[in-house]
């Protein structure tokens, strides 16, 4: 388990889900177990994100701006795949 550079290790946490009023995301959903973050774009378009520790899920879930979290913390840093159906 990688360690928050401020908190240290964390333990796990239960699944969760949100959804929100933003103008890049309009879902996501944190799978601890699996440290999978599915991410559902205002678009329609969406993507998994795998391991991604629980830390940084919980400063992007914190975070004021979502997007701007995503884009500058999540989005480069973490293989994805998009979820077609």
């Amino acid at each position: 388990m990688k360690e928050s550079p401020i908190a240290g290790p964390r333990p796990a946490a239960k699944r969760f889900s949100a959804v929100m009023p933003s103008t890049v995301i309009r879902k996501y959903d944190y799978d601890p177990a699996a440290r999978e973050l599915a991410v559902l774009f205002i678009t329609g378009r969406r993507y998994v994100y795998r391991d991604v520790p629980q830390w940084v899920f919980d400063e992007f879930a914190s975070a004021f701006s979502k997007g701007r979290y995503f884009n500058a913390h999540i989005r480069d840093a973490y293989d994805y795949a998009e979820c077609v159906s």
